[in-house]
């Protein structure tokens, strides 16, 4: 159970990633995009890669509109993924995809990665807003996996 300071504190990083996004914006030179939507409320995102030579994500950015909680997840995960290799944010993908989804077992994360993560665990409460926060994320595999098929939150 997270305390009430806490919560507080993780509710003010969720508005000011949503009022003040990080990497959001086109990616020049973009080598993987995709396009996601979360056909219940409207949400939508498009994410940008640029992966180098060895496999990493060299940058990434976002472009879409949506709620604060989506915003605020995309935002997270370009900030916590530029730099990482694919392998890493898979895991990080799904470390994230247990806590929204407020299921046990997430394992195998740093702290530092877990701790920031956290953030987005109060969003397990309301099933509705799961969506919100994951669509960022499966759309990040999606351009990943080069589907090219719209990505929705699950």
């Amino acid at each position: 159970m997270i305390d009430e300071s806490l919560r507080e504190l993780y509710q003010e990083v969720i508005l000011d990633h949503s009022k003040h996004p990080r990497h959001f914006g086109p990616l020049d030179h973009a080598t993987h995009n995709a396009d996601g939507l979360n056909p219940l409320c409207g949400d939508r995102i498009t994410v940008h890669l640029n992966l180098d030579a060895e496999g990493r994500i060299a940058d990434i950015a976002f472009e879409g509109k949506g709620c604060a909680i989506s915003q605020a997840s995309a935002s997270l995960m370009t900030d916590m993924l530029k730099g990482r290799s694919t392998a890493e944010a898979e895991k990080l993908m799904n470390g994230f995809l247990h806590l929204v989804k407020g299921e046990e077992g997430v394992t195998g994360l740093a702290d530092d990665d877990l701790e920031i993560l956290l953030v987005m665990a109060g969003v397990s409460a309301f099933p509705m807003r799961v969506k919100c926060a994951t669509l960022a994320w499966h759309t990040m595999k999606s351009a990943l996996e080069g589907s090219g098929a719209p990505a929705k939150s699950e």
